[in-house]
């Protein structure tokens, strides 16, 4: 299954690009909500996370890789869970001087029969989850800009 959106974002390629890249605000923002979060190296290609989280009343476990990082021009990150596996592409492309276009690609596979079950469900509901996902993208595009004009 796979959901995909562009946002433009009024900052140049470089800071959107470090933003993103800001893996320890990342970090520290899945802690505030609950999420327990080892790194396993520094950032660059093969860089790593062990992740626990409670979800739907179970404790998950996800392993995240940083399989690609192209500066200033984007990243992979694949996901690894008990039942499903995920990769989230991010293109950066440069409009102009101060405008930057990204690009989100996130794949999910099921490995299990429940995990398949689950995408098939989420399939029914594709046309909620992907406004639901273009509106999420959108707010942190939004949110990119903010940051760049207080730092600027």
């Amino acid at each position: 299954m796979q959901f995909s959106t562009k946002e433009d974002i009024e900052a140049p390629i470089a800071d959107v690009f470090a933003m993103l890249s800001d893996f320890d605000l990342f970090e520290r923002s899945a802690i505030r909500r609950g999420i327990e979060v080892q790194r396993v190296a520094e950032p660059a290609a093969g860089l790593a996370w062990n992740t626990r989280f409670l979800l739907r009343g179970r404790q998950r476990e996800m392993r995240l890789d940083l399989v690609e990082f192209d500066t200033p021009n984007g990243m992979q990150v694949s996901a690894r869970s008990d039942g499903i596996d995920g990769l989230m592409t991010l293109d950066l492309v440069a409009l102009s001087q101060q405008r930057t276009r990204m690009a989100i690609v996130l794949n999910l596979k099921p490995k299990t029969l429940s995990a398949r079950l689950l995408i098939q469900s989420m399939k029914l509901a594709k046309a909620n989850l992907t406004k639901r996902f273009k509106l999420k993208v959108a707010a942190y595009a939004k949110s990119l800009e903010d940051r760049h004009r207080r730092t600027a």
